[in-house]
């Protein structure tokens, strides 16, 4: 198994919660830029913590709009909230400790800020209950939003089950089959019909238009008649329906990252091998970089960050230079153009017959290793990347390892490794890992994937290798595993 030098979204336990979204048409947009707030949070049942407020914005929230540590029992911290924030969907976290000697175990809850102050008072211990976590009388957005999710989760239980006994039986003819059908086609306008509802009721409020998240597309009946994969690809078909790709706010929620994350999911379960997989989320990029693209364009700049960052986790080549086309289009805000750019120029020069970038970094003893001046005596040299906490890249360097001491290949290749580890502790691993590789050069990349050897030489995952000519430097092939590189030199 590679290691991901970048993650995207997590394809663990498969949820039978299939959504869309929606648009009604009378939820009107929440200005942006409305006046500063305040969060207010009362600490309760805790020796002390520290209290970090974190906005959705992009893909994934990193940056605390603050951090207020040693926040004791009883007491309270106050933090403003700067304009450019609001409205969204904000993480509240607590590092807390029950006792003076205890380690700080962190506790996460998603709020939401608009038009009010909030203040919230919470036992960090029951964080996730929403029986616990109190907010001031008064409050609207989080109130409206936890009496929604709650009525919500009822009205939608037996409409999902249905669904899943629709995608999974295999006797579609079947009578009770078709009676499922008409019965769940009935509880999903049932159900819309109700969402519809809470969606006018709260159209003032910020969550009302994440509400939509949870629209069931409304499939012709004939959807449910083919195989199993057809029939989630009717669902694929139709997952954008009636998205508003124009609601620029959308994205300060991790809804949206939810709702794509099931998609993607989606996408997953239809996928025996990695080839398929590969055709499928290159697919499914493409489908959805399109329907945003008539959107907003920063939602649509969203959409292709998203796919851009799952493509490089995942070394998806052919989904690379199907986002080219969206990264040079004006209307896309996209805060990585410029990485898939440069990536897309660098897969232009690493092919056959290309003079191989040149570098210059230290080996394990300290010591100044330049590629183009490197002549170990062999016809070829391979440059391999690698990480220590990659198994694909252990079961690699073990299978190079056994080769490269056969006598009739020892003089063929000569090997140099080139770590991308960041922490000591991989740094560790690599050190041991290294031991008894005798005559291999073992080189670290200061920086590891954030190295400028790792951008000249486009790499997206461990293991990588590129098979070079020794004299001229230029490259012969980029094998995908042993067996590629063994044909090659024998080639």
């Amino acid at each position: 198994m590679t290691k991901q030098v970048f993650r995207w979204f997590s394809l663990g336990v498969i949820v039978w919660v299939f959504t869309a979204v929606s648009v009604f048409g009378m939820t009107p947009a929440p200005k942006e830029g409305v006046s500063k707030r305040q969060l207010t949070v009362h600490l309760q049942g805790v020796f002390d913590a520290k209290v970090s407020l974190i906005p959705f914005e992009g893909l994934k929230a990193i940056n605390p709009i603050a951090e207020v540590p040693g926040v004791k029992d009883g007491k309270l911290v106050k933090i403003a909230i700067p304009a450019k924030y609001l409205p969204g969907e904000f993480l509240l976290r607590l590092d807390y400790r029950v006792k003076e000697t205890d380690s700080p175990y962190p506790a996460e809850r998603s709020i939401y800020i608009n038009k009010q102050d909030v203040e919230v008072f919470v036992n960090p211990r029951g964080m996730g209950n929403n029986d616990i976590v109190e907010f001031s009388a008064g409050e609207t957005e989080n109130t409206a939003s936890g009496a929604f999710m709650k009525e919500n989760g009822t009205k939608r239980m037996a409409t999902d089950l249905l669904r899943q006994f629709l995608l999974s039986y295999d006797r579609t003819q079947a009578e009770f089959y078709t009676q499922a059908v008409k019965e769940f086609q009935q509880r999903t306008e049932e159900y819309n019909s109700w969402l519809s509802e809470e969606s006018k009721k709260y159209q003032q409020l910020y969550v009302g238009r994440l509400f939509q998240f949870q629209y069931i597309p409304i499939l012709p009946a004939t959807a449910w008649s083919g195989s199993e994969n057809e029939r989630l690809s009717q669902i694929l078909k139709h997952y954008f329906d009636g998205i508003n790709f124009s609601d620029r706010l959308i994205i300060r929620s991790r809804e949206l990252l939810m709702f794509m994350d099931g998609y993607i999911r989606m996408h997953s379960m239809q996928a025996k091998t990695e080839k398929q997989r590969d055709e499928l989320f290159t697919q499914a990029g493409r489908l959805a970089c399109e329907k945003a693209s008539k959107g907003d364009p920063k939602v649509y700049g969203w959409m292709v960050d998203y796919f851009y960052l799952g493509y490089e986790t995942y070394n998806i080549t052919q989904g690379m230079l199907m986002l080219e086309e969206h990264a040079n289009n004006p209307n896309c805000l996209s805060s990585k153009k410029q990485q898939i750019i440069k990536r897309l120029e660098a897969m232009d020069k690493l092919v056959p017959g290309a003079l191989a970038p040149d570098f210059i970094i230290k080996d394990n003893e300290g010591n100044e290793f330049e590629l183009h001046k490197y002549k170990g005596g062999a016809r070829y040299k391979l440059l391999l990347f690698w990480s220590a906490g990659c198994e694909g890249c252990h079961q690699l360097v073990n299978g190079l390892r056994q080769w490269s001491n056969e006598p009739a290949n020892k003089k063929k290749l000569d090997i140099i490794t080139v770590s991308l580890d960041e922490t000591e502790t991989e740094m560790r691993e690599w050190e041991t890992a290294m031991v008894g590789l005798l005559g291999w050069k073992r080189l670290y990349a200061k920086g590891g994937v954030n190295s400028p050897v790792v951008g000249d030489y486009a790499i997206l995952s461990t293991p990588a290798m590129f098979l070079i000519e020794s004299e001229g430097n230029t490259i012969v092939s980029v094998p995908g595993g042993l067996d590629e590189l063994i044909k090659d030199l024998k080639d």
